[in-house]
C-alpha cells in the first residue's frame, strides 16, 4: 500500500474542489442530459446512482487514480487470498470465505479452510431444521421463541437482518438482548414463555462481560420458572470456548464455532447468523450468502471506475477529506431497514475510526465519518431540516426498492416519490429569486416577502447517492451489506490504516472492570480522578 497516496494526490484533488466550487450540480445537470448515464452503474440489477455528487469526469478520474496508487487492487487480492492484512493482530481477514458458496479453495497457513466452514454451516442447518420442525424440543415441547444474547457484532448483524427480512420469517419468533442494562433482558423475558424458549449465547471467548451477565440471568430465570436446575437444553452457543460452554451446561452438538480471521462486525455470515437461519430457514440464509458472494465477485472482477464499493469509498474520501464533510447519513426508505444505519455505524466507525496508520504514526488527514440515519419519511419530519438547510453539509445514501413486500394502495408510490424528491431537493435547492416569485404569486405583501424569503431559501448542491433495487429479499440484503463492507475496506486502504482491529474499545472495558468493586461498595480506590470518585460517592448517596 502506498502510505502517501492521499497526501500525494491532495493538491490535484484540491484543485478539482476549487473548480467545483465555481459551479453547482443544478448547472451541471442542466448542461449535460447524460449525467445520470455517466455517473451511475449497477450490480445484479441494483442501480447505484452517484450523479448527485459534486463531481465531474475529471474528479472521478483523479479519484480512481488515487485508488490505484493506494494499492486498492493489491490489498483486495491479498484479502481474498488469505494473506495477513490485519497487521496489528497478525491475522488474515476472510469473512468473505463464509459466503464462498461455490466452495472454491481458500488457503490459510497451508490449509484449505472451506471444509471447516462448510461443516459449521451444515451443522447450523441441521440444528435449524430440527428446531423449526419441532424435532428438537425443550421442556415445553417445540420452540416458539429464540433469544439471541450477544453484543456488538454478535447482535447488530443478526438483529438488523431478521428485522429486514421479516416477510420471510417462517420459524420461531426471534428476540435480541445485548445491553447489560437489566431493562433489556427484563423486557424480553416478559414477552416469552420459559418452557418453549431457546437462548443463543453469542460470544467467541464465552467471557464477554455484558453477554455472560445476561446469559447467567437467563439461566437463573429458567431455573426459577421451570423449577429445575438442569436447563441446558434451552441453550445453544456460538463460541470457540468449549470448556466454558460445557461448564455452562451446553452440549457440543449445540455449540457452533468460528475463527480468528472473522471479525465480530463481519460475522453474521457464519455461526453468528444462527438466529437468522432459525427465523428465515437455511434456504433463505443461503440466498443471503449468495447475494454477498455476488458483491464479492463484483468487487474482485469489475474495473475500479465501475466498481460499486470502490466508487462508494472514493466518493466518501472526496466528501470527507477534500470537501470536509464530517458525517454521512444512511436513509433507507424501508421501515424494516430501521436497524441498518446502526449496523453500519459499527461496521464503519469501529473499522475506520483510527488516528494512526499501519505504520503506527498519526494520520495527517481525517479518517472515518460519523455514520447515522433513520428510515423513510419519518426522518423527513425529524432531522431533514438540518440536512437541507443546516450549516453543515451532510452527504446521504438513499435506499429504496422498486417492488414493496406489501401491495397496499398508494403507499409505495408515495414512499418512492418522497425518496426521489429528497435527493432532488438536496441537489437543486431553491434560489432567492425562486422564493420571491413563489411568494409574489401567493399574493403576499412585499415587506413580508422580504422578511420571509431568506428562511425559505435552500442552498442545494448537497450530495447524495441512491441505491435502487427490485425488492428487499435475502439475496439483495446480502449484497447490500457486502457492498458496504468492501467500501469500508477500500477507505481503510486509502487512509493507510487497519480496518480490522478495534483497540479503541479496550480501555473503557478495562476501566469498567476496575470500577465494579467501587460501584458495589466492596473497595475504595483514591487513585481515581476527583470526578470519577465524586460520581461514585453520589451514586452511593442516591442509592440510600
Amino acid at each position: 500500500m502506498s502510505k502517501s497516496a492521499l497526501k500525494a494526490l491532495s493538491p490535484d484533488l484540491k484543485a478539482h474542489k476549487k473548480r467545483m466550487d465555481k459551479t453547482n450540480m443544478r448547472k451541471m445537470f442542466s448542461k449535460d442530459e447524460k449525467r445520470f448515464a455517466k455517473f451511475s452503474t449497477s450490480i445484479e440489477g441494483m442501480v447505484f446512482d452517484y450523479s448527485k455528487n459534486r463531481i465531474d469526469a475529471n474528479v472521478m478520474k483523479s479519484l480512481v487514480k488515487l485508488a490505484k496508487q493506494a494499492g486498492v487492487e493489491d490489498y483486495r487480492d491479498k484479502m481474498f487470498a488469505g494473506e495477513v492484512i490485519n497487521g496489528t493482530e497478525k491475522r488474515a481477514v476472510l469473512h468473505t470465505a463464509l459466503r464462498n458458496t461455490k466452495g472454491e479453495p481458500v488457503v490459510v497457513d497451508g490449509k484449505d479452510i472451506m471444509p471447516d466452514i462448510q461443516k459449521v454451516l451444515r451443522a447450523m442447518g441441521k440444528f435449524s431444521n430440527a428446531v423449526r420442525s419441532g424435532k428438537y424440543q425443550v421442556t415445553g415441547g417445540k420452540i416458539t421463541d429464540v433469544v439471541n444474547i450477544g453484543i456488538g457484532g454478535s447482535d447488530l448483524g443478526p438483529a438488523m437482518v431478521t428485522l429486514a427480512l421479516a416477510p420471510y420469517h417462517n420459524g420461531p419468533n426471534c428476540h435480541f438482548v445485548s445491553n447489560v442494562d437489566g431493562a433489556d433482558i427484563a423486557d424480553t423475558l416478559a414477552k416469552i414463555e420459559p418452557a418453549t424458549t431457546l437462548f443463543i449465547i453469542a460470544s467467541k471467548t464465552f467471557t464477554t462481560q455484558e453477554t455472560m451477565t445476561n446469559a447467567n440471568t437467563a439461566r437463573e430465570w429458567l431455573r426459577k420458572k421451570l423449577k429445575k436446575k438442569d436447563v441446558g437444553v434451552h441453550f445453544a452457543a456460538l463460541s470457540t470456548n468449549l470448556k466454558g460452554t460445557r461448564e455452562f451446561g451446553i452440549e457440543d452438538s449445540r455449540t457452533f464455532g468460528f475463527w480468528d480471521w472473522v471479525g465480530g462486525r463481519y460475522s453474521l455470515w457464519g455461526a453468528i447468523g444462527l438466529s437468522i437461519m432459525l427465523a428465515v430457514g437455511p434456504k433463505n440464509f443461503a440466498k443471503i450468502l449468495e447475494g454477498a458472494q455476488a458483491a464479492d465477485t463484483h468487487f474482485k472482477e469489475t474495473k475500479l471506475s465501475d466498481n460499486v464499493p470502490v466508487l462508494m469509498a472514493l466518493l466518501g474520501v472526496w466528501n470527507r477529506n477534500i470537501l470536509g464533510f464530517a458525517t454521512h447519513a444512511v436513509l433507507p426508505y424501508d421501515n424494516r431497514l430501521s436497524r441498518f444505519a446502526a449496523y453500519l455505524q459499527q461496521l464503519d466507525m469501529e473499522s475506520n475510526g483510527k488516528r494512526v496508520g499501519m505504520n503506527g504514526k498519526p494520520l495527517k488527514y481525517s479518517s472515518g465519518a460519523v455514520v447515522w440515519g433513520e428510515p423513510g419519511t419519518n426522518g423527513q419530519h425529524a432531522f431533514y431540516q438540518l440536512i437541507h438547510q443546516g450549516t453543515d453539509v451532510i452527504p446521504c445514501d438513499f435506499l429504496i426498492a422498486a417492488k414493496p413486500q406489501e401491495n397496499l394502495g398508494d403507499h409505495h408510490a408515495l414512499l418512492v416519490a418522497n425518496c426521489f424528491a429528497q435527493s432532488e431537493a438536496l441537489m437543486v435547492g431553491k434560489t432567492q429569486d425562486e422564493v420571491f416569485k413563489e411568494l409574489n404569486a401567493s399574493g403576499m405583501d412585499a415587506k413580508d416577502i422580504k422578511k420571509l424569503a431568506p428562511h425559505k431559501v435552500f442552498e442545494g448542491n448537497r450530495p447524495s447517492n441512491t441505491f435502487l433495487y427490485e425488492k428487499l429479499d435475502p439475496k439483495t440484503l446480502g449484497m447490500l451489506i457486502a457492498l458496504y463492507e468492501h467500501k469500508v475496506h477500500v477507505q481503510g486502504v486509502i487512509w493507510g490504516l487497519n480496518s480490522y482491529d478495534q483497540w479503541g474499545v479496550e480501555l473503557g472495558k478495562a476501566l469498567a472492570n476496575q470500577l465494579v468493586p467501587l460501584v458495589k461498595g466492596d473497595a475504595k480506590d483514591k487513585s481515581k480522578d476527583a470526578s470519577t470518585l465524586g460520581l461514585v460517592d453520589a451514586f452511593h448517596l442516591l442509592q440510600k
